[in-house]
């Protein structure tokens, strides 16, 4: 394989022309501290007051911001409700009952005997596959953003390749801010390891580059559409 070209020895020169234009040196231990000091306590940004309230307000928030994204949203009482929710919305605009899902623990946790129609792939998303499932790490309720990490729990392709794309987050998932989202995911991960993705949706994929019209689809999923479980 000598014709694959080591990328290794083209990023270690790079970054040795970028620290010696600062003045820097592999040995500076002033800078290293600095740098350790930042990574151990990353500092907060201002929170705007809409990451701010109980629970409820959270959520309102979250829901709202969500909606005026031309995302659709519905609640379901616990995750015993989320097969019915799916086929329910699979029904609604008549597609197929088939998903293409990971093997992430809080759906895979679930009883899906009770919609013995609903047929569940599982692993990446394929060209074929027209409606991806995912679960996602957070909600945000500051913009009504939706964390999603990448892993074979929750391929990323599965996040854009489908036309449709729906998302399970459990109530308890909402955070007010990206700071209390990026915290919750650094408490996750084992020291020095987190996912090598992290995907922020906010609504369905649209560009109004081309003579400024709105046009959905243009990257990613044409709809999304959003399950909150209510385990608060």
């Amino acid at each position: 394989m000598s014709s694959i070209r080591d990328t290794s020895k083209s990023r270690a020169a790079i970054l040795d022309r970028v620290q010696a234009s600062l003045g820097a040196s592999s040995g500076d231990t002033a800078r290293t501290s600095i740098v350790a000091a930042r990574l151990g306590k990353p500092a907060r940004n201002t929170v705007p007051h809409l990451a701010k309230g109980d629970a409820q307000t959270l959520k309102a928030g979250f829901i709202d911001s969500l909606e005026t994204a031309q995302a659709s949203i519905v609640s379901i009482k616990d995750m015993a409700a989320l097969p019915e929710a799916v086929t329910d919305y699979l029904k609604q605009h008549n597609l197929p009952q088939r998903v293409r899902m990971g093997d992430d623990a809080l759906l895979a946790g679930t009883d899906w005997t009770k919609t013995p129609h609903l047929e569940r792939a599982i692993g990446a998303a394929e060209e074929p596959d027209q409606v991806g499932l995912a679960a996602a790490f957070a909600g945000i309720a500051e913009t009504g953003t939706l964390m999603l990490t990448s892993g074979t729990a929750n391929p990323t392709t599965n996040n854009f390749l489908p036309n449709d794309h729906i998302v399970v987050v459990p109530q308890s998932r909402l955070k007010g801010s990206y700071e209390d989202a990026w915290d919750a995911l650094r408490a996750s991960q084992a020291p020095g390891e987190m996912p090598r993705t992290v995907n922020y949706v906010s609504g369905p994929s649209r560009t109004g580059d081309i003579e400024q019209k709105l046009l959905l689809g243009a990257h990613g999923p044409c709809r999304l559409h959003v399950i909150i479980v209510d385990d608060a």
